[in-house]
């Protein structure tokens, strides 16, 4: 299992804040063979406005040493997730979550 991201305490903070409930830190995707860990897992509950939501984050600073390994890696991601989604749970929609200062210096540059 990865070790999870600097800021992925804050983005969880930030999910239940919002009114999220966390249901899987991390969330496994397992399709066949293939177990892939996307960071976490959230819904929605049903009293909530946006009742039934679900989702999968992936949570990435970017600070490493290699930042173009970083975005490889990040887009790897998020490119092969949806596929596995679809099959292993269609109603959840995938996010990626960056901290302000990647997404500032790094990100809105490429």
């Amino acid at each position: 299992m990865p070790k999870p991201d600097i800021i992925h305490n804050a983005v969880k903070n930030a999910l239940i804040k919002d009114g999220w409930l966390v249901t899987d830190d991390p969330y496994v995707i397992q399709y066949r063979r293939t177990v892939l860990y996307a960071d976490l897992g959230a819904e929605r509950p049903i009293a909530v406005e946006r009742n039934g939501q679900k989702l999968v984050v992936e949570v990435n600073s970017f600070v490493g040493v290699f930042k173009i390994q970083d975005l490889k890696e990040a887009l790897g991601q998020y490119d092969i997730y949806p596929y596995l989604l679809e099959e292993i749970a269609p109603d959840r929609k995938l996010y990626v979550a960056v901290n302000k200062v990647a997404y500032n210096t790094f990100l809105l540059r490429m």
